[in-house]
């Protein structure tokens, strides 16, 4: 299942699930770093799962990703990822510290991505489930930094068996004015869960 096979309305499914979900993440953020956050529309679309090394940089891109397993009625694994810079500004905005005063990810930079992490990440299932329908339950987070390639093929490993289509959906918030944070939500899915999550939103795949 390529983003070139999906109709229409599912791809209008797809950006509902996107924008809701990420309108509830954003607002966990905003409440816990006591801020506004904008944020970009964000895109979704499938990918195979050599395309979205390319889209997020290439193997050797350094990157953080919250991973959590999903299970329930639609199993799978959920990522966040960021790039190095991009991490660095969640810290520094989890922190209360001035943008740019990060730049080496510490244990207490760790600690701060994968709170942010877990936080847009629960907050984004929890709105899908909800709209939904499905029964979907978040296993404990796991946080790694490292180079794509590595994260990825560790992830594989964990995930075992899961459809070749990624569920890619690009984020981009601003917490300031003149400051962006970029990631990339990716849903790996058992095979049958992309079927069950399109019939609870009223749609059949063929």
């Amino acid at each position: 299942m390529s983003r070139g096979e999906l109709s229409a309305n599912e791809l209008d499914a797809l950006q509902e699930i996107s924008n809701i979900g990420m309108g509830n993440a954003v607002t966990s953020l905003a409440q816990l770093i006591n801020r506004r956050v904008d944020m970009r529309v964000p895109r979704a679309y499938f990918l195979s799962l050599e395309e979205i090394v390319t889209v997020v940089g290439g193997y050797e891109e350094l990157v953080a990703c919250i991973s959590l397993r999903l299970l329930g009625d639609a199993p799978g694994i959920i990522l966040y990822l960021f790039d190095e810079k991009s991490v660095y500004r969640l810290v520094d905005l989890l922190l209360g510290l001035p943008s740019g005063t990060t730049s080496v990810l510490d244990e207490m930079g760790q600690s701060a991505a994968m709170e942010v992490g877990n936080v847009l990440t629960g907050s984004f299932v929890s709105a899908i489930s909800q709209m939904t329908g499905l029964h979907m339950i978040t296993a404990v987070p796991l946080f790694a930094y490292d180079m794509l390639g590595a994260v990825l093929s560790s992830l594989m490993v964990a995930a075992g068996r899961v459809e070749d289509s990624v569920l890619v959906i690009e984020t981009e918030l601003f917490p300031h004015q003149d400051d962006h944070i970029k990631g990339h939500f990716f849903l790996l899915m058992e095979p049958d869960s992309v079927g069950r999550l399109m019939s609870a939103l009223g749609l059949s795949r063929s």
